[in-house]
């Protein structure tokens, strides 16, 4: 660090006192004698600049106590050791920057070294999936999921010590299994050919803040390189009944902070966008598979002509929030759709202008006991009809 070169106007003992003085920034005393023989053009042993330090304390001591009882001394002392101890927060400043700085590099390394290998081991063995030919209709069918909160375990427990709810990796495979062997039922009943899918948001848990992370069954990266995998081979098996246009968002507990960990400091590092990435690989060869991302991190998309915005849901008030995204972008939005709130609802706030609410794949969980609100573990199948909007909403209940 340049704090601990020579200064231009530091003597040799000076510069000597300076950096043995702040030994423990520095280092060990090896470390010491090497930056400064390095700046002093010495080959001195750490023995010698130590043995030296000790007998400036030494001296410093004998000064103080001949001294002490002279005012004028007294301040000097006092004024030299208020710069000293400045002057050694400082450095204590820097190195502990520093060092955070060199954990969080490497956590990042480490992070996408992983994914990258998680992307390599994808298996893309081509099956024999047959290109399904599309059938033109006045409806538009669209499959929503959100907050699945991959990897995270509890219990929520009642009044009388039954369990309301719990979830795992396990019971989110067989609510995922539900969904779609409902999904392919609908799409058998109404002679769907082509199929868009809604992930609002917040697939996986434990980015937020580290009391999340004893909740979970594996650690963060896991949990992203299961669930893209999982992910992948579920749309995959969808897609041979229907064509499937996958619109992932990207949810608040799926963003990284990995350097300073505060709240929406960071939020195009998203882990969404590795999951969606993942289920590309996985379906590299699909010829009824089509990610389609936006920019922005929303989904954005028409639906049998009705402009759409997918959006994970965290906002206040999602009546003023569909005007102000419509503001803010200069764009018509007609019908938004969101996660967030691990409840379903429907609001009419206008001529043909809707927000649709979706529920959770998680359900009931802590958060919904903090907000004193409770609900079934849900995802939804929406159609719309051209001219007219939305016109059913069949509803999955996964528990």
């Amino acid at each position: 660090m340049d704090d601990l070169k020579r200064l231009p106007e530091e003597d040799e003992y000076a510069y000597i006192w300076r950096i043995c003085d702040n030994k423990d920034i520095v280092g060990s005393w090896q470390e010491v004698a090497d930056l400064l023989n390095k700046e002093l053009q010495h080959e001195y042993t750490e023995s010698y600049y130590r043995k030296m330090y000790q007998s400036f304390i030494k001296l410093l001591n004998v000064v103080k106590d001949k001294y002490f009882d002279s005012e004028e001394c007294s301040k000097y002392f006092s004024k030299k050791e208020r710069n000293l101890l400045k002057e050694r927060a400082k450095l204590q400043t820097e190195k502990l920057e520093y060092n955070k700085w060199l954990r969080e590099d490497a956590r990042e390394e480490m992070f996408m070294e992983r994914i990258i290998e998680a992307i390599k081991s994808v298996d893309t063995n081509p099956e024999d999936i047959k290109p399904i030919p599309i059938i033109k209709s006045d409806k538009e069918y669209c499959l929503c999921i959100a907050d699945c909160h991959f990897g995270k375990e509890f219990k929520i427990y009642g009044l009388n010590n039954e369990i309301m709810n719990e979830y795992s990796p396990e019971i989110f495979y067989e609510r995922m299994g539900k969904i779609l062997s409902s999904t392919l039922d609908y799409i058998q009943k109404e002679n769907i050919t082509s199929l868009k899918v809604f992930n609002l948001g917040d697939s996986l848990d434990g980015f937020l803040r580290n009391s999340q992370i004893w909740k979970l069954r594996y650690g963060v990266v896991d949990s992203a390189i299961i669930f893209s995998k999982y992910m992948g081979a579920w749309l995959k098996k969808l897609s041979k009944n229907v064509r499937i246009e996958y619109h992932p968002t990207m949810g608040n507990h799926t963003e990284l902070r990995l350097l300073d960990g505060l709240k929406n400091e960071h939020v195009d590092d998203n882990i969404e966008k590795i999951v969606s990435e993942i289920i590309s690989v996985c379906n590299i060869d699909n010829p009824n598979f089509t990610l389609v991302t936006n920019k922005t991190g929303l989904i954005f998309t028409e639906l049998a002509g009705f402009k759409t915005l997918g959006v994970h849901g965290e906002v206040k008030d999602p009546v003023k929030s569909i005007k102000d995204f419509s503001d803010i972008y200069n764009t018509k939005i007609d019908i938004m759709i969101t996660g967030h709130k691990h409840h379903g609802n429907f609001i009419n706030c206008g001529f043909k202008k809707q927000i649709i609410g979706i529920g959770s794949i998680v359900g009931t969980d802590d958060y919904s006991i903090d907000l004193r609100k409770q609900a079934d573990a849900t995802a939804n199948i929406l159609t719309f009809e051209y001219g007219k909007g939305k016109v059913n909403d069949y509803t999955i209940v996964l528990n």
